[in-house]
């Protein structure tokens, strides 16, 4: 079930890369290129099918050999439109999407792409590197840098104890990856061939008309509006039960190669203006990887004029401010981040993962803790720790997940030293539903925190929609502000769509299902060990993950690459993975690449 649109923006940021490399020192004949890229798209074409192993040497030539015919262009001082026009070509030669999309997101992408190549140089080889899984040699934009940490030292840690029986317990509700699509239409085709199928103006595709249910539907579609209003209309009826919300971000659809700003503000607007209807509890909310347009590009507060990020955080701080103080405003028009004490004694921390986005392209000019909001998060929880604050942390995309290594590496430290502070971290982006362990940095064998990851109300890609309810540690003297228990609800949307009669209904509750007396993250810790020994659990828990889809069978190398995941909240570091001949760190990462949602 791998993610057909990894990342559009992602994929035709490395199609512009092809333009930055050295130049060629004589001109390459364009025309007898570009013939010799078809001749050669086609061989990886029959390749796909039948050796994958010299597909991929064959695309480590296109790409060497696409660089030549950019190079050429450059050199003969082509307009962005003319160059537009080849990378377009280089698009569709590499599959990164069809004619109509890759003719769509060049357009889209050019200027912000060409923006940023402008101040940055690339070697052939560190060009192809990033394009090609192994081939040659990457530019590595993760540079490793380190923030400042406080001199105080960090206090002797206390084992948390879970909550004696009876004690008041807070429900915090939990909503993610909403990804509302307000041209959805029932019975238009679900498998058109592009990202997201499900419209009026969706191709035939192949095999024939598959029709889109009323509610929805498992294929390339996302959520129709009346799906996100029916959510709202049964949570509206049970909301006395929650304290507040957590909103993790990822509003607009999948359609990332046709969005403008003025469409992104818009379905902002409508589902914000929705929440606001039906919903009179406090909301907390993230910044997605969605919300921008072009999508995935954040630029940090030091770009500036025209391709500045303010059309959407001066939004943002205009719409957030419903649920959060006036004080939080200027922190969200510079960065989307910000800091709230909801109760005496607990503090709620939001913050901005487009900052460490693999595919947020800006980062490329200056990885360096951008907008300066992990030096910011250091001197909140230090500030927590002072006034005996307990913190929970809240974001979109997860630490170990998409993340730049340096950002990620960073945050990990973070966590650690403030580990007594932070109490509890909730992310969403994935679609799926589950968590990520962090251990000491001493010798990584103590749990010390973990980041739970919340499901999708979208159904993209073969997901029931969902939403989590999290169980609080409650407001007491000496509450630990842990999260002590969860349950996960979904709407089985075969049924919707057969019967018209969308049912929100418990899907399991954590601690029954998996039988556990506490969450603490030693007690994730053993559950995953559990996991690693206990086939019947670990298909349990698969399933969970899925919301109930029937998920495909999980091999070797997907229970190794989930396992991993689950212990490893740090990106690209395989020290927590259980590592073989057979199961190699390359392996997992493939699984990943093919398998990611964003």
């Amino acid at each position: 079930m791998a993610y057909v649109l990894f990342s559009a923006g992602s994929a035709l940021f490395c199609a512009f890369l092809l333009l930055v490399a050295s130049p060629p020192t004589s001109h390459s004949d364009v025309r007898n290129d570009m013939e010799k890229l078809d001749a050669l798209g086609r061989t990886i074409q029959e390749a796909r099918l039948s050796d994958p192993e010299l597909e991929g040497s064959l695309k480590c030539s296109l790409c060497e050999m696409g660089m030549e015919v950019v190079q050429g262009l450059f050199i003969q001082n082509k307009s962005q439109d003319e160059i537009a026009t080849v990378v377009t070509k280089l698009c569709i030669l590499f599959h990164v999407e069809d004619k109509t999309v890759c003719t769509y997101i060049v357009q889209l992408f050019k200027h912000e792409i060409l923006t940023v190549i402008d101040k940055l140089a690339l070697s052939p080889k560190e060009a192809c590197g990033l394009i090609v899984h192994d081939c040659g040699s990457p530019y590595d934009p993760t540079s490793f840098w380190n923030i400042t940490l406080p001199n105080t030292p960090k206090p002797p840690v206390t084992p948390p104890k879970p909550p004696k029986p009876g004690a008041p317990v807070s429900r915090v509700l939990f909503l993610s990856d909403v990804h509302v699509d307000l041209l959805y239409k029932p019975g238009a085709n679900v498998d058109c061939g592009e990202p997201l199928c499900c419209r009026a103006n969706s191709p035939a595709g192949k095999g024939g008309p598959k029709p889109a249910g009323k509610w929805g539907d498992y294929r390339y579609c996302d959520t129709p509006l009346w799906t996100m209003e029916n959510l709202l209309q049964h949570l509206a009826q049970k909301q006395s039960q929650f304290d507040y919300a957590i909103w993790a971000g990822d509003i607009p659809a999948h359609d990332v190669w046709n969005q403008s700003r003025t469409d992104q503000l818009h379905v902002l607007n409508t589902v914000s203006d929705m929440m606001l209807k039906y919903l009179k509890i406090p909301i907390y909310p993230a910044l997605g990887n969605h919300e921008s347009s072009p999508v995935d590009s954040f630029p940090p507060p030091f770009i500036t004029g025209k391709d500045s990020i303010s059309w959407l955080y001066d939004a943002l701080a205009e719409t957030w401010t419903h649920w959060t103080p006036v004080s939080t405003k200027r922190n969200i028009e510079r960065g989307a981040f910000y800091s709230i004490l909801i109760r005496p004694g607990l503090r709620l921390i939001s913050i901005n993962t487009n900052y460490c986005n693999t595919n947020n392209w800006w980062l490329l000019l200056n990885t360096t803790d951008p907008a300066g909001q992990l030096q910011w998060l250091t001197q909140q929880l230090q500030q927590a720790e002072d006034k005996g604050e307990k913190v929970h942390i809240i974001g979109h995309i997860p630490p170990g997940t998409n993340c730049l290594k340096a950002w990620s590496w960073n945050y990990y430290r973070i966590i650690d030293r403030y580990e007594s502070t932070v109490a509890a971290q909730f992310f969403g982006h994935t679609h799926r539903d589950h968590f990520e362990l962090f251990y000491d940095m001493k010798n990584r064998t103590r749990p010390t925190n973990i980041a739970y990851i919340g499901p999708s109300v979208t159904t993209y890609q073969y997901l029931n929609p969902g939403y989590k309810v999290y169980e609080i540690d409650g407001n007491y003297t000496g509450s630990s502000m842990l999260v002590v228990n969860q349950q996960t609800y979904i709407m089985n949307l075969t049924e919707a769509n057969l019967t018209d009669k969308p049912n929100w209904q418990l899907e399991y509750d954590t601690k029954e299902a998996y039988n556990m007396s506490s969450m603490t993250p030693a007690d994730w810790d053993k559950f995953v060990q559990r996991l690693e020994k206990d086939d019947k659990l670990f298909q349990t828990f698969y399933r969970y993950y899925y919301k109930s889809y029937p998920a495909e069978a999980c091999d070797q190398k997907c229970r190794t690459a989930l396992i991993c995941d689950l212990k490893t909240a740090r990106s690209d570091d395989p020290s927590m993975c259980t590592l073989t001949p057979e199961v190699t760190w390359r392996d997992l990462q493939n699984y990943r690449t093919a398998n990611r949602l964003c």
